[in-house]
């Protein structure tokens, strides 16, 4: 996943995204690391936006009337059947696409939840600075200007996902503060050397841009940049998934099947 020129992958990209899929990433680290970075709204313009919006108003989305159920126990924290459906179509919203809200989409996010969880109890023990709320409110009204012609349409569309604006909010939020503690958390450490990033040029770069550019000259150089950033990334998200899977070890999880059925 790039964002803002970075690569997000592996386990840093599915903690941050929670679940979002395609273009709609919201990356909001103002006051935490460096700046409002966005990528919001990407492929859910237009005819998208129509024909999804089509299908969610034949059949209305209703929230459900039963009592709600725990899903997931982690530690003392719980996440509800309930959190997992409106982290599903908070997703769906952002990237124009109907909620899948089928068992296994569902289990799928609540690994997501059981990440995030993790992550944010860790946050509040070492005091880390949350986004402030104007930022994501701003990177919400980039994302009404850019994907809803009227803000009627975008009224339409949260009733049609089942969801409210205060939901849309909580998630993007939620996303730039876990972007920014992994970026302070795990990328300060992360040291890339000269010779790795001879050996990636060599290996992967040089052979695909002379491929794509034939005759013409490839200089490190011109690309020590990117792989440096890249690498960076790659070992950063390295960290972050050693980190969750030790998080995950010393902390109770309980998944209670009858939710997901």
């Amino acid at each position: 996943m790039l964002q803002n020129g970075r690569v997000v992958a592996g386990a840093a990209a599915r903690v941050v995204r929670a679940g979002v899929t395609g273009g709609a990433v919201a990356a909001v680290g103002a006051g935490v690391s460096g700046g409002v970075r966005t990528a919001v709204g990407a492929g859910v313009r237009g005819g998208a936006w129509a024909a999804v919006l089509s299908l969610l108003l034949l059949v209305p989305a209703a929230r459900s009337a039963v009592l709600d159920r725990i899903a997931v126990s982690v530690g003392s924290q719980v996440i509800t059947v309930r959190d997992l459906e409106r982290e599903i179509r908070v997703a769906a919203f952002l990237d124009g696409t109907k909620p899948d809200l089928s068992a296994a989409n569902k289990r799928a996010m609540a690994e997501r939840l059981v990440d995030q969880t993790l992550i944010r109890q860790e946050m509040m023990t070492s005091h880390f600075p949350f986004p402030t709320v104007a930022a994501v409110t701003s990177e919400l009204e980039k994302l009404k200007k850019t994907s809803f012609p009227t803000d009627a349409d975008y009224r339409r569309a949260l009733e049609a996902y089942g969801i409210t604006e205060q939901d849309v909010l909580d998630v993007l939020l939620r996303m730039g503060t876990l972007e920014g503690f992994i970026n302070l958390r795990f990328r300060p450490g992360v040291q890339v050397s000269d010779q790795e990033i001879e050996d990636y040029f060599n290996r992967v770069v040089a052979p695909a841009a002379r491929a794509a550019h034939p005759g013409e000259p490839v200089e490190l150089e011109e690309y020590r940049a990117q792989i440096e950033e890249k690498l960076t990334g790659q070992q950063a998200d390295q960290e972050t998934e050693n980190w969750l899977k030790e998080a995950r070890r010393r902390t109770e999880i309980v998944f209670h099947p009858e939710a997901f059925e």
